[in-house]
């Protein structure tokens, strides 16, 4: 029979012990160690059973349990310990604290999905756990971050295999009454609730449901309420579930509602209103709608509060392809809003801001991308690379405009090193260098630490991994279908004395999870080499309407599947983040092959590197930045003439003997001479440990720990974006939003008058007929700027080397002056340029607006060039 009603009851905690319910509640736990060893060790066998899941594990508890934890003065003192230990964590000054006045009392932060445990399964791959890393770095530095997302009934799926090897989901349904959550309530204890209108008179309300992520609050809608249609209900049924007009009513409840939520949390809690919104990729755009209708309401007029709301978001993008930004008809879009989504705001005026109205766009199409850069004062993307790209992805919106000059800088996504670092490396270091801290290592010496200790470490994290892997794959063959008398082969999968490359990752083609089988025939040679052998352990999941990328799971795992190589190759189904906090730990090499440059950043290997794996990488994303030579090894680019197939062949056939030639003997200690950028002989000595290898590791750990760090990642985003973003939101708002109406005033005057201006004539004085490096000389140029003051621009010299086409590169920009005003509209303007290095140089000139209040010469897209 099935239950007509299903309710979760709540454990009631004697007195003593009544401070496990508050360590269980915080997902501290989830990245503080001692905590979560307390909790294991309040009973291991259930805790394996629970997942880790210290809410679940007292759920487990019957009266008597409970009452003899109760009268264990050893489990009351840890309780007590605990306790006052969280208390301080929560309410002590930290880095952020002892900034000055000018950092911003409250950040909004806005993501689709968050990866803060394998308890809280509310993320799909990359994006969900850089947002749960930022949110735990946040809560360890004192930034006062406010989270917001959506609640999915079922989270993402879980996969499993059939026999014949091809990925089937399973979506389980979560109770948020079983989770560590608790609903946001009004005074009187009525929950919370936002509501968005939708067509046809209908209503899409979400309760709001609050994760405490450390000092971190975390607001999540859940659209599973009652009041709501069938329909409704479903929208938050699952992560990236369905598409269409299921997926933009997610991303208005994100965007639009998650802004009400906030209004809501500060209502109730009296906590400050946010004065920064961090907008993680284009889903969450919609927040700076129901921003600007809030302002409208307030009395400004749309380009007054589109100025105000620009001024103090950042928006981060994270997708180096056009085809991984969420777009929607234009149509579409309206029919939700002129719902009464945003009342009195134009309904043109916000499809302007998704528009592609520009050269290669699709005017009939609203880009969530576009949005979030139209509606946020600064960007950027989550690696240098990956700056780059987007700068040139989006290089439309500023048209006139070198591609260098695109306003979207980067910071360097990191990685959380307490959830990451295994406790057996934290405590290694802490006991060998004395770190005060267990959780946050000591990077800095690693170079002192005792070579034969660090390979003796390297081994068990080995074994460790090999003993997950045994279990997990047995599993997976039961799950397929096989016998338990078929599977007493796994238990000799894996060697603790092999090489072992790890790779796991979302399986979007462009990843080339099977890159690695090109040449099935050489893969083999190397798992079964004589004397240098490797093995691999392999993860990812493929999303559920991506046909391609289940084929190539299914194309490896039938590879695995062979008896001759099966204790070498292993596919384990199902990852998350408690299979990634065992699989990065145990693996010496982390494999990273994608499309170079279609990994924005890809932080699965800074999480290896933390733990003294050595990458083996594509140069793309962070390694394209860090990669030193001495911290492993990068594979080579195909030329970009090469056709997809020939780029795959010259990759793969690279990879091979990278792993053939220098990362297998450098493991076992078999080269003549030392590769990969190292000085020196390699050979291991009579201990068995290989030298180099061991050199790479404590280098890797010295150079790449501080810099993969997510501390150092929210620090440079506190400092870059936040705090300048602050200061803009606050002289936009101040006295009664005159900053805000006098930049959009400007913007208004420049946008009429721009076509107006025209550069004359640009010429040179000075210059000699063999001019050489320190030389200067001066340039001249005679603007017609119309109705506008010399005072509302920049005139400038933009000068560099010149290529044959003459493109300049390398560019500098000088300011030029006003010298003159020749009447009627007409200046000259003047600057001394200086020859500071040889070859070919050119310069050029142009004009630009100039307000103390733009982030950037190219902010306003306006700008007018010589010739």
């Amino acid at each position: 029979m099935k239950a007509i009603r299903r309710f979760t009851v709540r454990t009631v905690l004697p007195e003593s012990i009544s401070g496990l319910g508050t360590l269980a509640a915080n997902l501290r736990w989830s990245w503080h160690e001692p905590t979560a060893r307390f909790f294991r060790e309040l009973d291991p066998e259930t805790w394996a059973a629970v997942r880790e899941d210290p809410v679940a594990l007292l759920g487990t508890f019957d009266r008597a349990r409970l009452d003899a934890l109760a009268a264990d003065e050893r489990v009351v003192e840890g309780v007590g310990r605990l306790s006052a230990e969280l208390r301080d964590y929560l309410t002590e000054p930290r880095w952020y604290q002892g900034l000055d006045g000018s950092a911003p009392q409250a950040i909004a932060y806005f993501s689709p999905e968050y990866g803060i445990t394998a308890a809280l399964p509310q993320y799909s791959g990359g994006l969900g756990i850089l947002a749960g890393d930022h949110l735990k770095a946040a809560s360890d530095l004192g930034v006062p971050i406010i989270g917001v997302g959506l609640l999915y009934e079922a989270g993402y799926f879980k996969q499993s295999l059939s026999r014949d090897a091809w990925q089937q989901e399973t979506y389980p349904v979560l109770d948020p009454h079983g989770l560590p959550l608790t609903m946001l309530r009004e005074d009187d204890g009525t929950p919370a609730m936002v509501t968005l209108p939708l067509p046809d008179g209908r209503h899409l309300r979400a309760h709001i449901w609050r994760a405490d992520v450390g000092r971190v609050p975390l607001l999540l809608l859940d659209a599973d309420v009652p009041g709501n249609d069938d329909a409704a209900r479903a929208i938050t049924d699952r992560l990236y579930g369905g598409g269409g007009d299921h997926r933009l009513q997610q991303e208005l409840l994100l965007g639009m509602g998650g802004v009400k939520a906030l209004r809501a949390y500060s209502r109730i809690t009296g906590n400050p209103a946010p004065e920064v919104f961090h907008t993680n990729e284009g889903h969450a755009g919609f927040l700076g709608v129901e921003r600007i209708r809030e302002l409208m309401d307030a009395g400004l007029s749309w380009s007054e509060a589109l100025t105000a709301v620009r001024s103090s978001t950042v928006f981060t993008t994270h997708t180096p392809v056009p085809a991984g930004i969420d777009r929607f008809e234009s149509l579409q879009v309206a029919h939700f809003l002129r719902a009464g989504l945003a009342p009195g705001v134009p309904t043109e005026d916000i499809l302007s801001l998704g528009r592609e109205d520009y050269a290669g766009g699709d005017p009939a199409t609203f880009n969530m991308a576009v949005m979030g850069l139209r509606l946020a004062q600064r960007a950027n993307g989550v690696a240098k690379l990956h700056g780059r790209v987007s700068r040139g992805m989006f290089a439309g919106l500023w048209a006139g405009f070198d591609t260098e000059e695109v306003p979207i800088g980067s910071v360097t996504n990191g990685v959380h090193v307490p959830t990451w670092v295994d406790p057996q490396v934290a405590e290694f270091v802490r006991g060998s260098l004395g770190s005060s801290d267990a959780a946050e290592p000591d990077w800095s010496r690693a170079d002192e630490l005792p070579d034969e200790d660090v390979w003796a470490l390297r081994r068990r994290l080995r074994s460790q991994l090999i003993a997950d892997v045994r279990d997990r794959l047995r599993s997976s063959w039961l799950k397929r279908g096989a016998a338990e008398a078929e599977l007493a082969w796994t238990n000799g999968v894996l060697d603790p004395d092999v090489l072992t490359i790890g790779f796991a990752r979302r399986v979007p083609t462009y990843k080339r999870l099977t890159l690695m089988l090109r040449d099935p025939a050489r893969l083999k040679a190397l798992l079964l080499h004589p004397e240098r052998p490797i093995q691999l352990v392999i993860a990812g999941k493929s999303h559920p309407a991506d046909e391609a990328g289940k084929k190539m799971i299914q194309d490896l795992v039938r590879f695995t599947d062979d008896p001759a190589v099966r204790h070498r190759i292993v596919f384990l189904p199902n990852y998350d983040m408690r299979m990634a906090r065992t699989l990065f730990p145990g693996c010496d090499v982390w494999l990273n092959n994608p499309l170079r440059p279609l990994e924005a950043c890809g932080t699965s290997g800074m999480k290896a590197a933390i733990n003294g794996a050595l990458n083996l990488s594509v140069m793309d994303g962070w390694w394209d930045e860090m990669y030193d030579g001495d911290n492993g090894w990068a594979i080579p680019t195909a030329p970009a003439s090469a056709s997809p197939e020939e780029r795959d062949d010259i990759e793969a056939a690279a990879l091979y003997a990278l792993i053939e030639n220098s990362v297998a003997p450098r493991f076992y200690g078999h080269e003549e001479t030392a590769g990969a950028g190292a000085a020196g002989p390699s050979q291991e000595t009579g201990d068995g440990v290989p030298r180099q290898w061991v050199r790479m590791i404590k280098h890797t750990l010295a150079e790449l720990g501080p810099k993969v760090s997510a501390e150092r990642m929210v620090q440079d985003y506190v400092n870059g974006l936040y705090v300048p973003a602050a200061g803009s939101g606050r002289a936009a708002s101040r006295g009664d939003f005159a900053g805000a109406r006098e930049l959009a005033d400007f913007t208004r005057r420049m946008r009429a008058a721009w076509s107006d201006i025209v550069v004359e004539h640009v010429d040179s004085v000075g210059i000699s007929e063999e001019p050489r490096i320190g030389d200067e000389f001066r340039v001249n140029t005679y603007i017609r700027l119309g109705g506008i003051e010399p005072s509302d621009v920049a005139v400038q010299a933009v000068h560099g080397s010149v290529s044959e086409s003459d493109e300049l590169t390398g560019t500098s920009v000088t300011e030029l002056s006003l010298a003159e005003n020749l009447g009627e509209g007409r200046y000259l303007f003047s600057g001394k340029l200086h020859l500071e290095r040889p070859g070919a140089f050119g310069y050029g000139v142009r004009v630009v607006p100039r307000h103390a209040s733009l982030a950037s010469d190219a902010e306003l897209g306006l700008v007018t060039n010589a010739g």
